[in-house]
């Protein structure tokens, strides 16, 4: 299978990238991208003598010299601006260093050529603020999930835009243009996802569906991820800031895509959503990485897919019970609702340093605790 059809470079650049920051083997990585090795060999070198440049299909060669003219320059950064709208004057400048353009203004005189342009408001500038940012400490180690607003388009179908955001480098792992937000959509995504970057070992969700519901904490949806050895966790009800590295994910989404232009129909949302997703992990600088963009902090994980998974083993001696079709399990003449999630699934009771105090967990995962001294 060649590369996708509607962004080559994207697929090269993340393929580079990766290739030279994870330790899957070099077939496995080019069987996840749908290339040969020899492909895989001629882009790596490539890009080992020409940089990104060498990714191209056509040399591109940076316009920038030191007998550039101030006024080059500043057609350059403007030039850079109307390909970029939303970037201010730290982005911008990280940009164009990392495009090799020599004698690159810092950051305020860029900022100062957009305003003298007319294109900083200041309402924008006063929203800017420095925020205390909290992550995890390695890639993998958490996704954030979730859906961003619904929104029409010209075929009379609504655009589910689906977002998997790495925490550590805030690296988008996925952008889908869904259909709809049902378990069957989101579930084939996903595997796709896992192929290509691994399993991560937690994944944060609202409690919405498809991963969650009013009335029931656990779907069946959730219950296979825990499967597949991901921990799942929920935000809080109503504290959509508990998503805050996603929820930011989407207003860059919109302020960059979706507020500046319609969409015919999904196909073609879907052909924007990988154009900005390539410029938002190696192109775009971040500023809560230190302006270093996303790829330059991810790499794949060491957990690949499971395509086919073992049986569960709870291990000798543990008190196993079989959830029914209405969600129960039963102990000591006693029903305990587990969730219909677990339907059909075993689980294990497990004491706790509290006497009459169990927990009950599927495969790893605590699901829910029994107080046997209740009455």
């Amino acid at each position: 299978m060649p590369w996708k059809e509607c962004s080559p470079m994207s697929q090269r650049r993340e393929f580079v990238t990766i290739a030279l920051l994870h330790d899957r083997t070099f077939t496995e990585l080019c069987d996840a991208y749908g290339i040969s090795t020899k492909t895989g060999y001629k882009w790596l070198g490539r890009h080992r003598e020409q940089g990104l440049a060498g990714l191209e299909d056509r040399s591109r060669r940076p316009l920038g010299s030191p007998n550039r003219t101030p006024e080059v320059m500043e057609q350059l950064v403007l030039a850079l601006r109307q390909k970029h709208p939303a970037w201010g004057g730290r982005k911008l400048h990280r940009r164009l260093i990392d495009l090799g353009y020599p004698r690159v203004p810092v950051a305020s005189t860029i900022t100062e050529i957009l305003r003298r342009n007319g294109l900083i408001e200041p309402e924008e500038s006063a929203k800017r603020q420095a925020l205390q940012r909290f992550e995890r400490e390695e890639p993998n180690a958490l996704w954030q999930m979730d859906f961003k607003g619904d929104f029409p388009v010209e075929s009379a179908e609504r655009c589910y835009p689906l977002t998997v955001l790495d925490d550590h480098s805030r690296f988008s792992v996925g952008l889908q243009a869904c259909p709809d937000q049902r378990a069957d959509t989101v579930r084939p995504l996903l595997i796709e996802l896992f192929r290509r970057y691994g399993l991560p070992w937690v994944m944060l969700m609202d409690n919405g569906p498809p991963w969650g519901h009013e009335g029931a904490f656990y779907t069946r949806f959730a219950a296979w991820l825990i499967r597949l050895g991901v921990t799942v966790i929920h935000s809080r009800p109503y504290h959509p800031q508990t998503l805050g590295k996603d929820e930011r994910f989407h207003r860059s989404l919109k302020h960059e895509v979706l507020s500046r232009e319609s969409f015919r129909d999904l196909v073609h949302c879907q052909l924007r959503f990988d154009h900005w997703r390539e410029i938002y992990n190696h192109q775009r600088p971040h500023d809560s990485l230190q302006l270093q963009v996303p790829a330059a902090r991810y790499r794949c994980s060491s957990r690949p897919f499971p395509e086919q998974l073992e049986p569960i083993d709870y291990g000798p001696g543990a008190l196993v019970r079989k959830v029914q079709h209405n969600g129960e399990i039963s102990y000591r003449n006693r029903y305990i609702m587990v969730g219909r999630a677990f339907h059909g699934y075993p689980v294990a009771l497990r004491e706790t340093d509290v006497d009459g105090v169990m927990d009950i967990y599927f495969c790893h995962q605590r699901i829910a605790t029994l107080d046997v001294r209740a009455p």
